[in-house]
């Protein structure tokens, strides 16, 4: 009877959310992908059984990479499937693992639509990057006998009180997971707290750890693109929100008293806000190019905006210092392990709910910075692009820290082929 209640609400709320959803593809060209997610997208359903591996967007995708890459040499025979809710998701799945795996969309939490997709895909099993918790999917998968793991699982304050709310109907959910790989001992706890049976539940670390770093050719390549000389300053602000870009840009008209040939690149977390911080930097009085549109050498004086997808990570690498976002606003930060894998020195701000973990290791490490606003973002960013003794420091410093977590992907590819290979129940007690 719950799961019959909790259908009805789901169909309710994705009426009432249609015409924003219609307004977001007409006037921000946000697609909706309805027949894929309804499982009407005329693919051809398999014989052969699949592992399938759901990624939301595109910071799950890269994550997913060394693991996807792994499962295909322990497993060489065996068919993958990458599935993902966004567009951006699913784009980064096709240009890097095209040649690995297929890509589907996620099906809609209803029960058609999950018989649908589960049809054409036969999966042997799924695993849920991050903490994925579909009650509808869940239940089918297993009800058909499909194991269903969660791997480099996490809980933010926000998630694990929303989920407390609800925690009797959870309950059941968490039960039919098979295993739950955690990135940490609190992520751990709270999984605990919210039904999971402890003795499916282990610590692997955070997969982000384990990410391939690109190559120095990357950064020489981006630099000769864009027209920067090796002696000239960059700096990146990475995954900025509403609020964090007014700050970047303040803090760059002051370094560029200090440094005149200070190049700035902004990434919208959300590439679709492309033109409201095009707008932005206008207004501060700079010139701006978009990636997308940039046809030769990056101008003087320009502010890049970055519009693309899956190109962040590559121009971390040009970058002297590196801000990342949604940590000045309260959205919980994004990937702080991304830049300090390339022995970059991090900034951010005091919001990192979301990287918790990784921020305060590169903080306690010396290889990230925290700053309460933009007056010490400003003040912080003039002070390393004078140092570059310091820069060099810190950026030793967050390499390490990284390297000193890595492992998580080699845990969680034992797990999986011990529980998927056996098809037995997970007797392995927390770590």
């Amino acid at each position: 009877m719950i799961h019959r209640v909790y259908t009805v609400m789901l169909a309710g709320a994705m009426t009432a959310y249609a015409p924003l959803a219609l307004g977001r593809k007409f006037t921000r060209g946000v697609p909706l992908n309805l027949c894929a997610r309804l499982g009407y997208d005329h693919h051809t359903p398999r014989t052969e059984r699949a592992g399938w591996i759901h990624a939301v967007s595109v910071g799950e995708s890269i994550t997913a990479m060394p693991l996807i890459e792994g499962l295909r040499e322990r497993c060489p025979g065996l068919p993958l499937v990458v599935s993902t809710v966004t567009e951006t998701g699913a784009r980064v799945v096709r240009e890097r693992l095209s040649t690995v795996a297929e890509h589907r969309y996620f099906p809609l939490d209803l029960p058609g639509a999950i018989d649908r997709v589960v049809d054409a895909i036969n999966p042997a099993f799924l695993v849920c990057m991050e903490t994925e918790l579909w009650p509808n999917l869940v239940r089918r998968l297993h009800d058909r006998g499909i194991p269903v793991m969660i791997a480099n699982g996490r809980l933010s304050d926000r998630s694990f009180h929303r989920y407390a709310m609800i925690r009797p109907f959870l309950k059941p959910t968490l039960e039919r997971i098979r295993m739950f790989a955690m990135q940490s001992e609190e992520d751990a706890r709270r999984i605990v707290a919210l039904g999971a049976p402890a003795g499916r539940v282990v610590v692997t670390g955070n997969m982000k750890h384990d990410a391939a770093t690109p190559d120095d050719t990357q950064g020489r390549a981006w630099r000769k693109r864009l027209g920067l000389t090796p002696d000239r300053r960059v700096w990146v602000a990475g995954s900025t929100h509403p609020g964090e870009e007014e700050a970047v840009l303040a803090a760059h008209a002051l370094a560029r008293q200090a440094h005149p040939d200070l190049a700035l690149i902004v990434a919208p977390r959300h590439p679709e806000r492309a033109a409201e911080a095009a707008g932005l930097v206008q207004a501060h009085g700079w010139p701006v190019v978009r990636r997308s549109e940039l046809g030769g050498a990056l101008d003087r004086d320009a502010v890049m905006i970055l519009d693309t997808v899956g190109e962040l990570a590559e121009l971390y690498a040009i970058a002297d210092v590196v801000f990342v976002g949604g940590s000045l606003v309260p959205r919980g930060g994004h990937n702080v392990l991304e830049p300090a894998r390339l022995s970059k020195p991090v900034v951010f701000g005091p919001h990192t709910t979301n990287f918790r973990e990784a921020a305060a290791l590169l903080a306690s490490g010396g290889g990230g910075v925290v700053v309460r606003d933009g007056p010490e973002l400003a003040a912080r960013l003039t002070a390393l692009l004078a140092d570059p003794v310091e820069r060099t420091r810190m950026g030793e410093a967050a390499r390490r820290a990284v390297t000193s977590r890595q492992g998580a992907v080699r845990k969680t590819l034992d797990l999986m082929t011990s529980l998927f290979e056996q098809g037995a129940p997970l007797r392995a007690e927390r770590e």
